[in-house]
C-alpha cells in the first residue's frame, strides 16, 4: 500500500505541465506509474493479504514441520514476492515497455513486467499448496474466516485455468493493448469472486469478533455459490468463440453472480449488529470497519449498476467496491493480523480518525468520478484530454480530488500506524 501511495504522488508529479522535459524524469511516466499503482494497490496488496490468512490457516495444522507446511517453502513464497515486486516496480522507471492500460490487470508490455506477475503468483500458488497439503490434518474445525479463504483458493484455480487457456489461444501473437485485455479478460473477472470470498470471509470474521456471528451455514453456502459460478469461466472459453463479444458479454454478466452471496452475508451481518444491547460500539475496530466496509461495498455495487466502461462512472463503482474491501482488510490488521503477531493495538484517536478518513474519502472520490462520468467525463486520462466542458464534470473531478486527499491522509495514517505495531518488539 506504501508503495502504490508512492507512484500516486509520483503520478501527481508527472501530471505538472513541462515535467517530461527534465532528462531525470523516466519517459511516459504517467501511464506506467498508473500501470504500477493499480497492480500494487489491487492485485499486491489484495495478493498479501490472501497469502496472510493462507499462513494463519496452515499455522493451525497439527503438523508444522511436516513438508510442505514447513517454514523454508513459506519462507520461499515470502522471498519470490519480494522479488515480483521489484520487478513491477522497476519497470516504471526504465525506457523499455509500453504501458498497456487494459481491465482488471494492466501492465507494462516489458519481460522484467510479465517476469513479476509471474513470479508474484507463482508465491500465492506456493502459499495454496502449503495450505492444502495441511488441510486434512487440523486440531480443531476450521473457522469461516478460514473455510472462505478455502474457497478463495479454490477459485484462483480456476482463474488460473482461465488465463493459460487464453494464453494457450494467443500465443505467438504480439503483445499490445488488446493482447493483454483478451489475456486477463477472464482472469480478471474470475479473480473479482476470490477478492468476493476473502471479503465475506472477513465479514465473517470481524461480526463474530464484534460477539454476533454468523450462521456457519450461510457462509459455507456463499462459499459454493461463488466457485458454482466461478467454474462458468472455462465453460465460456469452450462453448463461445474465445474473445468474441458474445464470450466477453457473458464474462461481464457473470458479475451479477457476485451479487447473492455478498447482499446475502452483508444482510445477516447487519441483522447480528443491529441486535447489540446498548449503544453500538463505534470504538471498537472490529464494528467500525465491518459497518462501513458494508456501507461503501454497498454504495461502489449500487455505482455499478449504471456503468458502460467508457467514462469515469466505471472507476467510481470499482474505486467504491475496492474501498469497501480495504476497510475490511484493515480491520483483519487491527484485530487479527497484529493481535496473532503480539503486537496489539489500543483503539486510540488516531485508528479512529484513520477509520472514518478513508471511508469517507473514498465515497466522497467515488460519488464525484460517477458525477462527472454522468457529464461525459473519459477514464484512463488526465489534464486536458479529460475534455470536461461542462460545469457538473469539473464539481465532480473537483470532488474526487478532494476526497482523493482525504482517503490519501487514512491511508498514509494506517501504513504509519500497522508500520508502527509491526516494527516495534513483540510482547
Amino acid at each position: 500500500m506504501a508503495l502504490a501511495g508512492v507512484m500516486a504522488l509520483l503520478i501527481a508529479v508527472s501530471r505538472i505541465p513541462g515535467i517530461e522535459k527534465l532528462s531525470i524524469w523516466p519517459l511516459d511516466f504517467f501511464r506506467k506509474g498508473l500501470v504500477v499503482h493499480v497492480i500494487f494497490s489491487f492485485i499486491v496488496w489484495f495478493f498479501a493479504v490472501f497469502c496472510t490468512l493462507l499462513e494463519l490457516g496452515i499455522a493451525r495444522t497439527r503438523a508444522p514441520s511436516s513438508l510442505f507446511p514447513s517454514s523454508p517453502l513459506g519462507n520461499a513464497a515470502i522471498w519470490l514476492a519480494v522479488f515480483a515486486c521489484l520487478l513491477l516496480a522497476v519497470s516504471a522507471f526504465t525506457g523499455d515497455g509500453v504501458a498497456s492500460l487494459n481491465n482488471y490487470v494492466p501492465v507494462i508490455i516489458d519481460p522484467i513486467f510479465y517476469g513479476g506477475l509471474i513470479v508474484l503468483a507463482v508465491a500465492l500458488c506456493v502459499q495454496i499448496v502449503r495450505f492444502v497439503a495441511g488441510s486434512g490434518d487440523r486440531e480443531s474445525p476450521r473457522s469461516p474466516l478460514e473455510t472462505m479463504t478455502g474457497f478463495a483458493a479454490a477459485v484462483f484455480a480456476i482463474a488460473l485455468v482461465c488465463l493459460v487457456w487464453a494464453y494457450l489461444i494467443l500465443r505467438g501473437e504480439t503483445p499490445d493493448e488488446a493482447f493483454n485485455e483478451q489475456l486477463f479478460w477472464g482472469f480478471g473477472h474470475i479473480l473479482q469472486f476470490v477478492n468476493v470470498a476473502l471479503l465475506i470471509g472477513t465479514w465473517a470474521y470481524l461480526a463474530e469478533a464484534c460477539g454476533r456471528p454468523i450462521a456457519r451455514a450461510a457462509i459455507k453456502s456463499a462459499g459454493v455459490l461463488l466457485v458454482l459460478a466461478a467454474l462458468m469461466g472455462p465453460v465460456f472459453y469452450g462453448y463461445f468463440e474465445p474473445f468474441s463479444a458474445e464470450h466477453n458479454l457473458a464474462f461481464t454478466n457473470l458479475q451479477y453472480a457476485l451479487a447473492p452471496p455478498t447482499v446475502l452475508i452483508a444482510i445477516m451481518a447487519g441483522i447480528a449488529l443491529c441486535r447489540c444491547k446498548g449503544p453500538y460500539p463505534w470504538r471498537n475496530p472490529a464494528f467500525l470497519c465491518l459497518t462501513l466496509s458494508i456501507l461503501v461495498f454497498g454504495i461502489g455495487g449500487m455505482l455499478g449498476l449504471f456503468v458502460d466502461g467508457a467514462d469515469t462512472r466505471t472507476p467510481a463503482h470499482y474505486h467504491g467496491v475496492i474501498a469497501g474491501i480495504n476497510l475490511a482488510f484493515m480491520g483483519l490488521y487491527y484485530t487479527l493480523f497484529l493481535p496473532a503477531l503480539g503486537r496489539s493495538l489500543a483503539m486510540t484517536k488516531i485508528i479512529f480518525a484513520q477509520i472514518f478518513l478513508f471511508a469517507g474519502g473514498q465515497t466522497f472520490a467515488a460519488i464525484g468520478l460517477f458525477w462527472a462520468g454522468g457529464y461525459g467525463a473519459p477514464r484512463k486520462v488526465a489534464g486536458a484530454d479529460q475534455g470536461l466542458d461542462a460545469l457538473g464534470g469539473y464539481i465532480g473531478m473537483i470532488m474526487n480530488g478532494v476526497g482523493a486527499l482525504i482517503a490519501i491522509v487514512g491511508g498514509i495514517l494506517f501504513i504509519w500506524t500497522i508500520a508502527r505495531a509491526l516494527l516495534k518488539r513483540r510482547r
